[in-house]
C-alpha cells in the first residue's frame, strides 16, 4: 500500500487525520489490579454462568440474622442458607447498635422477618481493644472525639447476651419472642448457642 505524500516515514499519523504520535517510553508505574478489581471480573464471570431470575424482596425464612464483619465467616455457608433467604446484617463486633434496630425495624415491619438470630464469633477483634483507648486514637489522629460508641467487649457470651437483651427490649420490634444467640468457632465452623439471661 502507498503511503500518502503527507505522511512522512516514522510518523503515526492516522488516514483519518489526528497529531503524530511517537512510542511511549515503557512505564515503570503500570497501575496495578486493585482487589476491587478482581471482585469485578469474579462478578463478570459469577453472573455470566447464571441464568437471570428475581427473588422475592421478602426474606422466605422470614429471618434476620445480626453477625460480625469478621472476614472469617461466611454466613450464607455457615448456615446452609441460600439467595433470598435470610437477612445478614453484618457490623464489627455484631454488635446490636441503634442502627441495627433500625434494620431490624425495617426487617420486621416492612419485609416480614419474624426470627432474630446473633451471631459473634471467637478471636474477635472487638475483644482487642477498649471503648476509652479507641475513642482516645480516633481524637488524637483527627481532633474530633467520635460520636458513634465504639461497643468494644472482653466477653462475647456476655456481649451476646447483652445484644439478646437490647433486641427483647426495643419497642421498635414487633417480634421479640425468637430471638436466640450463638458464638461461632472461626477455627472449628461450630455454633455454640449462648443462654440468654432469665427474663425478669
Amino acid at each position: 500500500m502507498l503511503l500518502p505524500k503527507t505522511l512522512k516515514r516514522g510518523s503515526r499519523r492516522a488516514f483519518w487525520g489526528g497529531a503524530p504520535t511517537t512510542s511511549a517510553p515503557p512505564s515503570s508505574s503500570v497501575p496495578q489490579m486493585t482487589a476491587i478489581d478482581e471482585l469485578l471480573a469474579n462478578n463478570s464471570e459469577f453472573a455470566s454462568s447464571l441464568a437471570s431470575r428475581h427473588l422475592d424482596v421478602r426474606p422466605s425464612r422470614r429471618l434476620a440474622i445480626v453477625t460480625c464483619m469478621d472476614s472469617r465467616l461466611d454466613v450464607f455457608a455457615a448456615l446452609g442458607l441460600g439467595d433470598g433467604e435470610a437477612h445478614v446484617l453484618r457490623n464489627a463486633g455484631g454488635v446490636v447498635s441503634d442502627d441495627v434496630i433500625r434494620s431490624l425495624a425495617i426487617s420486621q415491619r416492612l419485609l416480614g422477618t419474624r426470627e432474630v438470630m446473633l451471631v459473634h464469633h471467637t478471636d474477635c477483634g472487638m475483644e482487642k481493644l477498649t471503648d476509652d483507648g479507641f475513642r482516645a486514637e480516633l481524637r488524637e489522629a483527627t481532633g474530633v472525639a467520635p460520636g458513634f460508641a465504639i461497643e468494644s467487649f472482653a466477653d462475647a457470651d456476655a456481649d451476646v447476651r447483652q445484644s439478646i437483651e437490647r433486641v427483647r427490649n426495643s419497642p421498635f420490634l414487633l417480634h421479640r419472642d425468637v430471638v436466640r444467640g450463638f458464638v461461632y468457632d472461626v477455627d472449628d465452623h461450630r455454633l455454640r448457642e449462648v443462654e440468654p439471661a432469665a427474663i425478669r
